[in-house]
Parts: structure tokens; C-alpha cells; sequence
């Protein structure tokens, strides 16, 4: 469409733009946009507006109820690539959009060229205009608009023109002999709207024509009881005219009789015997899996076998190398024989290396299959397209347009019947074929596992797929299980019978020469030459911001996060990426996050290497890293908002951090970007960005330990301290020996976490840090801890009381009183406990610290078991739990409903015991921690069964992970 937007109002009200459909809430929202759509370019006043929302009686805040649905209407429309679309003019509103943007103005310049067609005696020309005009409605118009005066008159109005459209278009097809086909649509058409006197005549002449001279005198008479019965009057002249002509067999009221040149151009004679093409090139031997996606295809067919009103168009969709062309050459081999008057094919070559074929050098093509004399031919592409639907009208035709570039590329060779089918390829998602004619899209992913094995085996001796399933498992993954690039590996294997799958992979595994192994000196068969011919097609931000995608680390990445990488303002950035998403050189997985397979991923980065300096590369990544490392810093504040800050690096200009309002959405990010931030380390360390990789895995921390991802945090602390050894930098490796040890503390890995904590202790005195000893001192004495050290572990917790009593640090001392009242737990002095505890207590609800509280609730419930305090420590553990699930701490939760069963278990109710066990033991099995089995042990020996729903005394709120 015309600056990029389609209204809609032949039907429910809709607004397309260029980045998708705006969402319209409501009927007010959806009567606005109707209003200022049909009188676009015209100033709407505020008056009239308020009358085709409130026809009855406006409210007193109208005027203002008017604003905000305008205000609420405007911003939806940018968010769909529409800028100032609506604008104050005066004293009311406009909007801005070429006039033929709005279906119904569409609609009725094509009613008016197919009737000034239908005059001119351009029988078909009309026929042509008239389908494409009706076609346009998609239900009765303004179908969820307000009613009132202004919706009524423009409803009525706009049904006179479609029903004269309608009239006109079935002459258009009664002067082209389509009176058979007529008859039935005409019977429907009078019994909707009795006192239509030429759709009666259109009837009595279809009739006629069709060698029913009684049925069509029979309607006449119908026609005059309506109109007497009803309106007291008699037919029009011209209707008692036809009655007459019919008496006398007037021959005018025959079809004119066609000339030879009719005849030459290809009209049906009974002379000619009917051509049947078969163009379609032969399938591919050993078609493998695809199932699932043959079986939508069989029932779409099915589906619209039934809906004689549509042209139905099967769109197969995908990247590059993805079997496109393979999957509908199969299926097209496999319905052929339910289409008997033959089969079109041809490569539209839409992103080949030249030129795609022109749509009207392809019906040239068709037009000849069909039998029509070349000189014959009409110059006109309008009139060649024209003459090409009216030769498939009545036929029952298979048409396959392989390789389209986009839908302007296949809508000329589209026919108006129902009875053919359209199978189209196309690296493009063709959104506006699926949105106007129907198409049924389908979209092809990679090949499953399984599939990928079964086209393996079908193309290399299956003992030597058998004799090495490791091999083989690692060819599919490094060939990011694309067909294209599978059938090139299955080719090598073929090619050297003596070569061992394994040693293919070996060439293959080295990521900057895998698309040298696969390129076989075939244009065709290069996955570096097919993924070219779509990356030409791009616009040149969108190119760019491929290639710096292909130096994106992890496995996906965000909208934000592209945005930061590019250095280029969000709305665009999303232009961008639906731009690639649409040419399948990316995919949307989830909303506003992105992906391409690995070979892909090559592409890209093979390109960035070759157009982009090296400088712009860099800056590129630490920009994203930047990016990360900000948000990341925010993020981690709401998990913990006691944790001392870190001075981090200063950010690149332009870099625009995520915004992270709560709790919730800190641990939705850190969820959702996991996998980027770990890769985001990982590539930091590699590319020498080292105040990064140090950096980054502190701010992961809170986040990696509460959720038991505890080998991921040993791991990135190995890459921070060794990046912060690369620097040199003091504090930096005392940090990273500190939290190197608390992660091997969690492993379990008692000796390290002692060696690295120490470590820490010894620089961190060096720096004259004091509250970095108190919390290495803490976690000392977190390690002693769990070594059953209950004496050392307590003096390492009263060491850090003290420093952080010193420093002046509340939410510090309020931990370590909670550690030292739980090392005397653990000594078995239970009443000192409850002393230490109850005041950590008192501090961290103070400090609105829910972590601290949860744990100190947790030692409080500890010692009132063991004192024998059953009720007061099943509240406690309660309310723990309670915390813990909010936070998403997950260990701590199941630590805590450990020993909550333990203290059913004490008091008696056994039942509860084990249900709450059993929801400790689901969440260690997960975490993969050690305590599972002392868990799993306690339910064994328990006789009691599990209650089919929580016991009385359990924890009523559900796990929230």
C-alpha cells in the first residue's frame, strides 16, 4: 500500500502498518479510525467526531474522552511504523494518508472501472476489476463500529455499491457465457433483495441462455407477484421486454458469436482439444520426514476444497537452504492427481544471483502451456493476466510458483478460480498474501533430530551412519540441521566411501572454515553463495545490523540488546529486525528476542569481518557488553538492595541500559538472558574486554546462587579471575577469589572454597577493605559451616559482627547476628539462638531485608524444634517458605521445607511430613544438590501415603519458580 499503511472498513475495522497490525480497543477507537479513514485528507471537526461516538446524548467528558481515545489511537499507530498519521488541524482532526489507503475508496474506484469497462463492451477487463474490488469485503462494513446515524447511512451507501457491483459483475460474466455458473449465485441474490428488478432480469437471461426457456418465463411471473403483492406495481418496461423476447426467441438475446481471433487467442472452442501441461520438475529421491508439515498442507487442501468462494493458496516459507522447494515439489507430486488438467511450474528466481523472472515473462510462459498462439499474446501484462485467469476458470490446475521474492512478484500469476490450487516458495513470509487473499502460510524450521538422521541415512550407506552415532549426532548439530547443508555432508561421505564420519566432522568443527567445507564449487548446492542471494536483497541498515549480529555471543538475543549492539535508536532497530525476520535470515522464537542457526551465524560474522573495520567490530560488541553489564548491575540491585555497589565501567556513548522496576522483572531478565550473559562472559575474556569478564560475573551472582546454578557461577569465576590476573587489578582478584570460593562452597568443594577465601581475606586486608573482610569472614564461616567446623565457623561469624558493627554496616550485622545465632544452633546452645536470632530478626524487617529475614525465620524455627517448640517452628518455617518463594530462592526453599518435615514428622503428623518433603525433594532433584538423598531416605522409611492435596500443616502457597 501507498506509504505503507492499509485501513480497513469493508468488515471489522482494521489498520495495518509497516511493522504489523495496530491493535484498536473497542468500538470508539475502531469508529474513529473509520470516520477519519473515509474522509482521509479532509479536516474531521471535534463535533462530528463526538456525534459518531455518542449519537444519542454525549457525556459531559466527551470532548476529553475524545482526546484520550486519540492520544491512546496515536500511540498504537507509531508502535505499528505510523508517525503522525492522525494530526489537529483546527478545530477538530485529520488524517494523513492517500485516499486510495482505505479499502472502501479502493473499492469503489474499481467498481467504477469495471462498469466503465462493462460499457465499453471489455466484457473481461470488467469481470477483472470488479472480482478484485468485491473481493476487498470481508463481512458487512463498519461490522464493529458504534451505531448511530452517521454508521447507518455510510453501511447502507456502501452495501448500494457492492450490490451494483455485484450486478455489474455477473453482465461482465453473462456476456463472457458464464450464465450456468450464474444461476445459482442470481437464485440467492433475489431472494435477498426481491425488489431488485435487474438482478431478476440478470436471472431470466441466465436461464434463458442456459436452455431453460420455462424456468426462465416461470421467473419473470415470480418476479411480477413479488412486486405486485408487495408494492402494488408492475415490472419495469425493460423486464416485460425480456418476457417478450424470451416468447419470441428473440435472437438477441443470444451470446454474441465469437470470431476467429477469439479462437486464436485461446478461448475454448469445441474444435480445440484441451492441453494438459505437466511441468512439474521430478521430487527429489529419498524425501525424508516433514511430516508434520504435509500433513497442514493435506488439510488445508481439504479445508478449502469446501469453500468455493477463495483462491487457495498454500505459501511455504523459509530460509534459505531450509527445503522449501523440496517440500512442494514432493507435495505437489503427491496431489497432482487431484488437479487433472494439468500442472504449471517455474522458478520466479526471486533471490538468485540474477535477475528475478518477470511475472509477465511467466505468463508468457503459461499462456503457451495453455496452448495459446505466441503471436497471440497481448502486450499488455494487465491484459496477459486477464486472459490467463479466464483459460484456468473452469479448470482444476495445480500451479507451483517456486522461489518468489515477494507478493507484488506472484499476484499477477494468481487465477480468480477456485478450482486450481497455488503452491508458492519464498524466502519472504509474504504477510500481505496470507492477510488479502488467505494464503495459508506455512513456515519451515530446521529439521528435527530424527529427520535430520532419516535424510542421512537415505543418502549414505546406513552401516556407515550406524557404525558411528556420536559422529553422526555432531554432523547434525554442525550442520544446524539445515537440509541443504546435511545433503552436502550425505554428498562428501558419498564421494570418499573410505573418509570416516568422524573425520568429516573434524573439518567441520572449526567454525570460520565450515562453510569452505561445504562448499562444493555448486552455486547452487553453497550455503555460502544461497545465503548470500537473501543478504543482497536487504536494505542496507538491515544489512549491517546482520553482520553485527553474526559477533553477537549466546545463543538469541532482545530487542534492547540489538538496539545497544547496532547504536542505533530502538524503533529502528525493530524495523530492522523484521525486516530480516521476514526474509527468514533471522527468526523471532519468542517476542522481541532473535536467533539464526549457526551456519548462519558464520555468515554473518564472515561478512562483519569483510565490511566492517575492526575498530566498529569492537565497539560494536562492548557496546552490547556495556549493555549487559549495566542492566545486569540494576537488576542484581533488586534481588539484593543491601549488596555493596561496584564502581562498574564506564559505559560507551550511546549505550541505553534496560529499565528494571521491581523485583519481579529483575528476575524475569536475568531468567530470560542467562544464556547471553554467561556467552557474554565467555567472549568478553576471549576478545581481551577483561574488566567486563570480571565485572559481569558479579553482578550474575545473587541471581546464580539463588536459583542453584551453582556451576554456572564456579564457572564464570574462573573467568573473572583470570581476567582480573590479566589486569593486574588487586581488588578485582579479591573479588573474584571470594566469590570463587562461595560458589565451590555450594559445590561442595570444601578445600578450594577455603584456599580462594582465604585468598580474598589476605588481599582485601592488604587494600584496608573492611567490609570486604566481614564478608569474607562470613563466608568462611558458611564453609566451616557445612564441614561440621561449628567452633571455627562461629568465631569467623563473630569476626565479621565485629567488623561490620565497625563500619557501621546494619544490614551486614544483621546477617552475621543471624550466622552467629545459627552456629550456636548448630552447637546445640539453642536458647543463645533464639537471643541472636530474634534481634537479626528485628534488624532485617527494619531494613525491609526479605532474604535476611527468611534465613534468621529459618534458624528461629531451628531452635524451637529442637526446644521442642513444634508449632512456633512449623510458623517460622511457614513463613520462611513464604519469603524464599517470592524471592525465587530455591535452595534456601527446600532447605527450609526439609526441615519443616522434619518437624511434622516430630509432631506427629506424618502425612504432612512427607508432602512437604516431597516438595523439598522435587526442588534438590532439580538443583542436583547432594541433600536429595537424605531427603528421599526419610520419605522411604515413612509408611504414611502422600495426601492427594496439601495437609492442613503444610505450606499452602504454591512453588514459584
Amino acid at each position: 500500500m501507498p506509504d505503507g499503511i492499509d485501513i480497513r472498513v469493508l468488515g471489522p475495522v482494521e489498520v495495518i502498518g509497516p511493522c504489523g497490525a495496530v491493535v484498536l480497543h473497542g468500538g470508539g477507537e475502531r469508529t474513529l479510525v473509520a470516520r477519519l479513514g473515509l474522509s482521509s485528507g479532509q479536516t474531521v471537526s471535534c463535533a462530528a467526531l463526538i456525534d459518531v461516538l455518542w449519537a444519542d446524548a454525549a457525556p459531559p467528558t466527551a470532548m476529553k474522552t475524545l482526546r484520550s481515545y486519540l492520544a491512546r489511537l496515536r500511540r498504537r499507530l507509531r508502535e505499528a511504523g505510523l508517525v503522525d498519521l492522525i494530526d489537529t488541524q483546527g478545530p477538530g482532526y485529520v488524517l494523513h494518508a492517500p485516499r486510495d489507503a482505505v479499502d472502501a475508496v479502493r473499492f469503489e474506484i474499481l467498481a467504477a472501472d469495471g462498469r466503465e469497462a462493462l460499457a465499453s463492451g471489455e466484457a473481461q477487463v470488467a469481470v477483472e476489476w470488479l472480482r478484485a474490488g468485491l473481493a476487498l469485503w470481508r463481512g458487512e462494513a463498519l461490522a464493529d463500529c458504534r451505531a448511530g446515524p452517521w454508521q447507518r447511512a455510510e453501511v447502507t451507501r456502501l452495501g448500494e455499491v457492492r450490490l451494483a457491483a455485484t450486478e455489474d459483475l455477473l453482465s461482465a460474466q453473462l456476456a463472457l457465457g458464464g450464465h450456468a455458473t450464474a444461476i445459482g449465485e442470481l437464485e440467492f441474490l433475489v431472494s435477498q433483495h426481491p425488489f431488485q428488478e435487474r438482478l431478476w432480469e440478470l436471472l431470466i437471461l441466465a436461464l434463458y441462455r442456459a436452455g431453460r426457456q420455462a424456468d426462465a418465463l416461470t421467473a419473470f411471473q415470480r418476479a411480477r407477484t413479488t412486486l405486485i403483492d408487495e408494492l402494488g406495481i408492475e415490472p419495469a418496461p425493460r423486464l416485460r421486454q425480456l418476457e417478450t423476447a424470451i416468447l419470441t426467441a428473440d435472437p438477441k438475446l443470444d451470446l454474441p458469436r465469437k470470431t476467429s481471433a477469439d479462437d486464436h487467442a485461446g478461448v475454448s472452442s469445441p474444435h480445440r482439444p484441451r492441453i494438459v501441461p505437466a511441468q512439474l520438475p521430478p521430487t527429489i529421491a529419498g524425501f525424508t520426514g516433514r511430516t508434520g508439515q504435509l500433513g497442514q498442507l493435506d488439510a488445508a487442501l481439504a479445508k478449502d476444497r469446501t469453500t468455493p468462494a477463495a483462491v487457495v493458496v498454500s505459501a511455504i516459507a523459509g530460509t534459505a537452504g531450509i527445503g522449501k522447494t523440496t517440500l512442494a515439489l514432493h507435495w505437489a507430486h503427491h496431489i497432482a492427481h487431484r488437479f487433472p488438467d494439468g500442472q504449471l511450474y517455474i522458478n520466479l528466481r526471486g533471490f538468485d544471483p540474477q535477475a528475478p523472472t518477470d511475472p509477465g515473462q511467466a505468463l508468457d510462459g503459461f499462456l503457451q502451456a495453455l496452448g495459446v498462439d505466441p503471436h497471440a499474446i497481448p502486450a499488455d501484462r494487465n491484459a496477459k493476466a486477464a486472459l490467463y485467469r479466464s483459460l484456468l476458470a473452469d479448470r482444476r490446475m495445480l500451479i507451483v510458483l517456486d522461489n518468489a521474492r515477494d507478493t507484488e512478484h506472484v499476484r499477477p500469476l494468481l487465477p480468480a478460480s477456485s478450482t486450481c490450487m497455488v503452491i508458492i516458495t519464498s524466502r519472504n513470509r509474504l504477510d500481505s498474501l496470507a492477510a488479502r487473499e488467505g494464503a495459508h502460510r506455512l513456515i519451515l524450521d530446521l529439521l528435527s533430530t530424527d529427520e535430520a538422521v532419516a535424510l542421512l541415512t537415505s543418502r549414505i550407506d546406513h552401516q556407515r551412519v550406524e557404525a558411528e552415532p556420536d559422529a553422526v549426532a555432531e554432523l547434525i548439530e554442525l550442520c544446524a540441521r539445515l537440509p541443504l547443508a546435511l545433503s552436502i555432508v550425505a554428498a562428501c561421505a558419498t564421494n570418499q566411501p573410505r573418509l570416516r564420519l568422524s573425520q568429516l566432522v573434524e573439518q567441520l568443527r572449526d567454525e570460520r572454515a565450515r562453510l569452505d567445507v561445504l562448499d562444493l564449487g555448486d552455486a547452487d548446492l553453497n550455503p555460502r553463495a544461497v545465503f548470500s542471494w537473501s543478504y543482497r536483497t536487504l536494505t542496507s541498515r538491515a544489512a549491517g545490523l546482520f553482520r553485527l549480529l553474526g559477533l553477537c555471543p549466546g545463543p538469541d538475543i532482545s530487542l534492547p540488546a540489538a538496539a545497544n549492539l547496532a547504536g542505533i535508536p530502538t524503533p529502528q532497530t525493530r524495523a530492522s529486525l523484521t525486516e530480516l525476520a521476514r526474509a527468514h535470515l533471522l527468526d523471532e522464537h519468542t517476542p522481541r528476542r532473535y536467533r539464526f542457526h549457526d551456519l548462519l551465524r558464520a555468515y554473518a560474522a564472515e561478512q562483519a569481518t569483510q565490511e566492517e573495520t575492526e575498530q566498529d567490530q569492537r565497539a560494536a560488541v562492548q557496546r552490547l557488553l556495556d549493555y549487559y553489564l549495566q542492566t545486569s548491575s540494576a537488576a542484581d540491585w533488586h534481588l539484593d538492595h543491601y549488596r555493596d555497589a561496584l564502581v562498574l565501567a564506564t559505559p560507551r556513548p550511546g549505550v541505553t541500559p534496560g529499565m528494571i522496576a521491581n523485583h519481579e522483572q529483575a528476575v524475569d531478565w536475568f531468567t530470560t538472558e542467562r544464556a547471553a550473559l554467561l556467552a557474554a562472559v565467555d567472549h568478553a575474556a576471549r576478545t581481551g574486554m577483561d574488566i567486563h569478564a570480571w565485572q559481569l560475573p558479579w553482578t550474575l551472582t545473587t541471581f546464580l546462587r539463588r536459583r542453584g546454578h551453582w556451576h554456572d557461577w564456579a564457572a564464570i569465576q574462573q573467568t573473572a579471575l583470570a581476567a582480573a590476573d590479566r589486569l593486574g587489578d588487586r581488588t578485582a582478584q579479591a573479588h573474584a577469589h571470594r566469590l570463587l570460593g562461595t560458589a565451590c562452597t555450594w559445590l561442595g568443594h570444601h578445600a578450594a572454597a577455603l584456599n580462594h577465601l582465604r585468598q580474598a581475606l589476605a588481599i582485601f586486608r592488604q587494600l584496608g577493605e573492611q567490609i570486604d573482610q566481614a564478608c569474607t569472614h562470613y563466608d568462611l564461616s558458611f564453609v566451616y559451616e557445612k564441614q561440621g567446623r561449628y567452633t571455627e565457623a562461629l568465631t569467623h561469624t563473630l569476626h565479621a559482627w565485629d567488623l561490620y558493627r565497625a563500619a557501621g554496616h546494619h544490614a551486614g550485622q544483621a546477617r552475621a547476628l543471624n550466622h552467629v545465632g545459627w552456629c550456636h544452633a548448630r552447637l546445640g546452645h539453642y536458647s543463645q539462638t533464639l537471643t541472636y536470632c530474634d534481634q537479626a530478626l528485628n534488624l532485617h524487617r527494619d531494613l525491609d531485608d526479605p532474604n535476611g529475614e527468611a534465613l534468621t525465620l529459618d534458624s528461629l524455627a531451628y531452635a524451637h524444634h529442637h526446644l521442642g517448640h513444634h508449632r512456633q517452628a512449623i510458623t517460622h518455617y511457614q513463613q520462611a517458605v513464604v519469603l524464599y518463594r517470592r524471592l525465587g530462592n530455591h535452595y534456601e526453599e527446600a532447605a527450609t521445607l526439609h526441615r519443616l518435615g522434619d518437624t511434622h514428622h516430630a509432631s506427629g503428623n506424618h502425612p504432612a511430613a512427607r508432602y512437604t518433603w516431597q516438595q523439598a525433594l522435587t526442588i534438590l532433584d532439580r538443583l542436583g544438590y547432594p541433600e536429595a538423598d537424605e531427603v528421599r531416605t526419610k520419605l522411604t522409611r515413612t509408611n504414611d501415603r502422600l495426601p492427594a492435596a496439601p495437609p492442613s500443616h503444610s505450606t499452602a502457597e504454591p512453588p514459584t519458580i
